[in-house]
């Protein structure tokens, strides 16, 4: 599986990359917009990927096919997941990352972003990574399949540094799933920074100043050469 991405560089001859995932139904327009509040044009040379899911039918939504990285069974923890789903979407974001190292951008300087669905990948990939990456952000997202994370997860990004932002009013994926994905985390000694916001199962501008602060530090200016 190739995907269609929308990419956004904010200075020539980036260094630096950002993988973001977007939410269920949404597309790789969907955080476009964000960018300009995050780095000023010319300020950091990064580039931001932004890819387009597949559609594909969606269980919880009637079956309709819409963007999905997965397939959704039910929104109780205990509902079965869709690990066909993921692991399919798995190696096409690996082939992404694949695709900014080969292009001059190190795995040290890629992070992997996402909302929601988008984010509940960026929590399954960035563990299994073969390579240490930059950082993680999951954005009103969770852990999924944690159960499996002990017996998959690479030693190269133990200890990563992980970005989790929710909620607190969050109807769609309630804020007690992502404290419950923070506190996994955190047992299998992932650096888990952890921000709650007054807000729905959305993004806000004091949410947008933290990523920004996160990124200029998890993604530091280069030494000249």
């Amino acid at each position: 599986m190739t995907l269609e991405t929308i990419e956004i560089e904010t200075a020539p001859q980036p260094d630096a990359a950002i993988i973001w995932l977007h939410g269920l139904g949404a597309d790789g327009h969907d955080f476009e917009p964000v960018v300009p509040e995050l780095v000023r044009r010319g300020e950091r040379a990064w580039r931001f990927v932004f890819p387009h899911a597949t559609p594909r039918p969606v269980t919880l939504n009637g079956g309709m096919r819409m963007r999905a990285w997965y397939d959704i069974l039910g929104l109780d923890r205990k509902a079965r997941e869709d690990e066909a789903g993921f692991r399919d979407t798995d190696r096409a974001i690996r082939a992404l990352i694949a695709e900014q190292i080969a292009r001059g951008i190190p795995a040290g300087r890629i992070v992997l972003a996402g909302f929601s669905q988008g984010g509940a990948v960026s929590l399954y990939t960035a563990p299994r990574y073969p390579e240490r990456l930059a950082g993680v952000m999951a954005l009103s997202a969770y852990l999924p399949l944690a159960s499996l994370l002990d017996g998959e997860r690479s030693p190269a990004n133990d200890g990563l540094s992980i970005f989790m932002a929710h909620g607190l009013a969050d109807g769609t994926l309630p804020i007690a799933m992502g404290l419950e994905s923070r506190d996994e985390l955190r047992t299998h000694g992932y650096a888990v920074e952890w921000h709650q916001y007054p807000m729905a199962h959305a993004v806000c501008s004091a949410e947008i100043a933290d990523i920004r602060e996160y990124l200029f530090r998890v993604l530091p200016a280069p030494h000249p050469k």
